[in-house]
Formats: C-alpha cells, structure tokens, sequence
C-alpha cells in the first residue's frame, strides 16, 4: 500500500509546487514540505518491504516502471526540484518475498502507519483549501481545478485504507463495481487530463485521448446502473489498451517526440496508476 500510494503523494506534492506562481510561493513552499515527508515515507516502506512484498505487485509496474528513473531526472532538471533518484533504484532492486512476524516488525509498521495519516490529513488539508481558493478566484494555479479534485480523491482513499489496517487489522473487500467506479473515474480523468494537456497540433493523440475519455465515461455509467458480471473484462480490456497509450505517450515525452506541457513525471505517474488498477482487475 505505502510502496504505492506514498510515491503517488509525494508525486502529487510535486506537481502541486511546480505549478504556483511566485505570488504563491507559500503554497509551493508548504507543497514541497509534504513532498519531503512523503519521500522520507517512501525510502522507510521500501527499507521494510524488501523481501516482504508479493512478487505479483513488483512485476505490476506500479512501484517503478522501465521510465521512471529518467522521467525523474528529466523532471527535476524542468523544474529545479530535488528528487531522490536512490529511492527509485532501490525499488526496482526490491526482492519478493514473506516477512516473519515479530513484535519489532509490527512497532516499526504501526509507527509508519501513523506518520503516513498524519502526512495524510495535513496534505488532504492543503489540496481542499487549494481547491477552494482556485474555484473562488483567490488564487491561480497551472493545474486544472478537476486534476487538484482528482488527486484530493486518491489522497482520501490512501487514508480510507490505512485507517481500516490500524483499526480492523485489514482492508474491507470492496465490491468490484465499487473500486471500477473509483478507478475507471480516474482513467476516464486522465485521458481527460492528457489531452487537455497536449500541443493543440498533435490532432491524432488528442483524438485518441478523447475517445479513451468516453469509453470510461461509458463504463463508469454502465457501472453504476447495473451489476455485470462482464464489466471487469471490459474495464480490464479498456484499461490495458489506455496502459499501451500511455506508455507510448510517456516514451515520446521522454524522448522529446511529442509536444506538450505534460511533466515527463506525470506520464509516468498516470501510467503506473493503470498498471496498479490492472493488477486489482486481474486479481
């Protein structure tokens, strides 16, 4: 859980610094906090993970992909914010595996469960007033005020799973049409997000971009008016081929191939997110 969504927080961090403006510089200053905090929590999850972690998860793609280390370099070099590139190295070199329980194992994960909620709750704190500033013109930012709604929903559903591990012990099992609504929603927001984001000359990759947007929006309706046994394969179907687009997108943004505003650590960042929402599909 922490392998996952801590590298999705401080990455949220991240994006939220890079696009303030200097009348803002508070904001970006609070932002990069967290985003410290969030990569002090990672390096710690990745040094109790090693050798503890189902092999099914590090194979995924969502800790690291083949891209990430570079989209990292690249993106810290565009912005001038410091990333630690060691972490990323040390995920890809994570080995699978069962930890043996022990009181001294089970204090260390309980004290990183706490630091992530409190993490949690001051960073949830900072996008909802974020939020609320943009909608009601007080402040102005280069994200769109639905990617800030975006990311505030991941960053409650992150806090939603660790409050059920510290107070039940684990995770409820959500139905499956409850987590596609969630996860399609998301898919569906990227592609949104992609090609809004993308130079208005690349016509055929904003097609593409628009109509992955509604083949979402058309799972997510179907999700929510009945309970079919085949939505998993089509969301599973859906998701794959949004992966491959994705993939391809975040190659020709490293390789300087396509033209946009997209930070090759975002194309990254929403890649994983669908490789992670395919290894819950097919599992």
């Amino acid at each position: 859980l922490h392998l996952f969504f801590a590298r999705i927080m401080k990455e949220h961090s991240l994006f939220l610094t890079a696009a303030f403006t200097p009348a803002n510089a508070d904001f970006a200053k609070r932002s990069r906090q967290f985003m410290e905090g969030f990569e002090g929590l990672l390096c710690q999850a990745v040094q109790l993970s090693n050798g503890a972690v189902g092999q099914s998860v590090l194979s995924s793609g969502e800790i690291v992909t083949p891209f990430t280390l570079r989209a990292e370099q690249q993106t810290q070099s565009f912005t001038g914010l410091p990333i630690n590139q060691k972490i990323t190295i040390l995920e890809a070199r994570l080995q699978s595996g069962e930890a043996e329980d022990s009181p001294a194992l089970r204090t260390r994960v309980r004290a990183l469960n706490q630091n992530a909620l409190q993490l949690l709750n001051g960073l949830i704190a900072l996008k909802e007033q974020i939020l609320s500033n943009v909608l009601s013109c007080r402040m102005f930012t280069l994200n769109y005020p639905l990617l800030i709604e975006h990311i505030l929903r991941e960053a409650r559903l992150y806090r939603e799973y660790l409050m059920q591990l510290e107070t039940r012990g684990g995770l409820d099992r959500d139905t499956m049409c409850r987590t596609e609504q969630f996860w399609n929603q998301i898919m569906m927001e990227h592609a949104l997000f992609i090609r809004g984001l993308l130079d208005p000359t690349e016509n055929e990759l904003i097609e593409t971009a628009d109509g992955f947007a509604k083949d979402f929006r058309e799972l997510l309706t179907a999700c929510r008016n009945a309970q079919d046994r085949t939505l998993t394969q089509s969301s599973l179907e859906k998701t794959r081929k949004l992966r491959d687009f994705k993939a391809a997108g975040t190659r020709g943004i490293q390789e300087c191939r396509i033209r946009s505003v997209i930070l090759p650590l975002l194309a990254d960042h929403v890649l994983r997110e669908a490789n992670h929402y395919i290894r819950l599909l097919e599992s």
